[in-house]
């Protein structure tokens, strides 16, 4: 089965736990049976390996999320980088083209796109699979999943079947409704579209080279930046009209919100947090190293990161994109595939980071313009390698790199390291890289 998970923007609904770096679909907040933690994309990858153990998975990005990507699921994961945001049509296109261009899928097989981020249960991804069997029989160009409605919710679009048979053709799509306008498209016997459908690669890419002057994949991605911005609902899935739909009535929620995050996670408090016996359906997320405590509330959830600290009434937290949208901040920790990075304390002419890297990673070899750096490695042992000069490294040990001269550190065991920027002009794009030479 080759999968396509789309893996969308920075999830600002999900402050303080997400930024411009680590969207929600990689916050660990799901607890694993060994007091692990997992993310949304790890746990989404687990059950699509568990159902396909041979699946091709392919994960339709931004550069900006890589790092977290590979952080997470490894360098074995297929990733079709988008080199900028061109909505859901280009990005399936340009997927679709590093299939069968990179990857060398059979331009006559079948694949399925889904988000990466939903809350849903191993039945979900039979009904995947059963998406493309339906596909291999060419019965129609589109086969959608349309999600079994438990409510009117405004925050779908509806398919309409011409059946209520398992895999009905399509009658009509609605857009996103009002609740009453919702109602009466259920008692049509109307399914959610959670956006999930499967299709031919050949259908896609003989659609693409009819709207898009491109000659592969390669071609594609150097004129990606001119596409316009487009949906594939509206590009592509409105206008077909072979088109069938499968039902599905599982476990399926989207998980966009805190309200309807915390309805789908175990715990009550993860992280350092206590609440007295007056509270009710509380939630305290607190990845700080300080205390939360909570007292006497109802219908809260708590949310603290070195981004910020949320305080809101569950139902009120849908309504908080506004606010972070004028939030003017630098990004306060992220993952990188070497490791990860915490902003510990910022000041005028100085920046203060705690960076722990994975064993057998590094970072770049590369240098800046316009700062000095300090290192103080407080646990782990590595090598650093400045201006080529190699030097063992272990807890306790300080290196010190002048503006201009070209540094990394490898780490042997996990290594953690306090990192001091020293200038008037600290910039996260103030940064060369080079080819290292060991």
């Amino acid at each position: 089965m080759n999968i396509v998970l789309l893996s969308g923007g920075s999830g600002k609904r999900l402050w303080p736990l997400s930024n411009d770096i680590r969207s929600k679909q990689f916050i660990k907040i799901f607890k694993n049976s060994d007091n692990t933690y997992s993310s949304m994309v790890q746990r989404v990858y687990e059950q699509l390996k568990k159902v396909d153990p041979n699946s091709k998975i392919t994960i339709a990005t931004s550069k900006q999320q890589v790092s977290s990507i590979q952080n997470q699921l490894g360098t074995d994961v297929g990733i079709s980088i988008e080199p900028c945001r061109r909505d859901t049509f280009p990005a399936i296109v340009l997927a679709s083209s590093y299939l069968v261009d990179v990857m060398n899928v059979n331009e006559n097989e079948s694949v399925v796109v889904c988000p990466v981020d939903p809350y849903v249960d191993q039945e979900y991804f039979k009904a995947l699979e059963s998406l493309s069997i339906q596909s291999d029989k060419n019965e129609a160009n589109l086969v959608l999943m349309g999600i079994e409605p438990t409510y009117p919710s405004e925050k779908y679009g509806y398919i309409i079947p011409n059946s209520k048979d398992q895999t009905s053709t399509v009658k009509t799509f609605k857009e996103k409704p009002s609740k009453e306008v919702a109602e009466q498209y259920i008692s049509e016997g109307a399914l959610w579209n959670g956006g999930v459908f499967a299709y031919k690669l050949k259908y896609v890419i003989d659609i693409a080279h009819k709207l898009i002057d491109f000659e592969d994949y390669y071609d594609l991605l150097n004129k990606y930046e001119s596409l316009e911005k487009i949906s594939f609902d509206y590009a592509v899935v409105e206008k077909e009209n072979k088109i069938q739909v499968q039902r599905f009535n599982g476990l399926w929620k989207d998980l966009g919100t805190w309200n309807t995050l915390t309805e789908s996670i175990d715990e009550n408090i993860i992280g350092n947090g206590v609440m007295n016996d007056n509270c009710s359906n509380v939630h305290i997320v607190n990845e700080l190293d300080v205390p939360v405590l909570a007292m006497g509330l109802h219908d809260v959830v708590i949310s603290a990161s070195p981004e910020g600290i949320l305080v809101s009434d569950k139902e009120q937290s849908s309504y908080i994109k506004p606010f972070v949208d004028k939030f003017e901040q630098q990004v306060m920790f992220a993952e990188k595939s070497w490791g990860n990075f915490k902003v510990i304390d910022v000041e005028d002419g100085s920046m203060t980071i705690k960076v722990t890297l994975k064993t057998g990673h590094s970072m770049n070899y590369h240098s800046h313009q316009n700062r000095d750096e300090v290192w103080v490695v407080i646990s782990g042992n590595g090598k650093t390698i400045v201006d080529g000069m190699h030097q063992n490294v272990q807890s306790g040990d300080v290196i010190t790199m002048s503006a201009g001269c070209r540094h990394t550190i490898i780490a042997e065991t996990e290594l953690k390291l306090i990192e001091v920027q020293l200038g008037k002009d600290i910039d996260i794009n103030d940064k060369k890289k080079y080819e290292l030479e060991i």
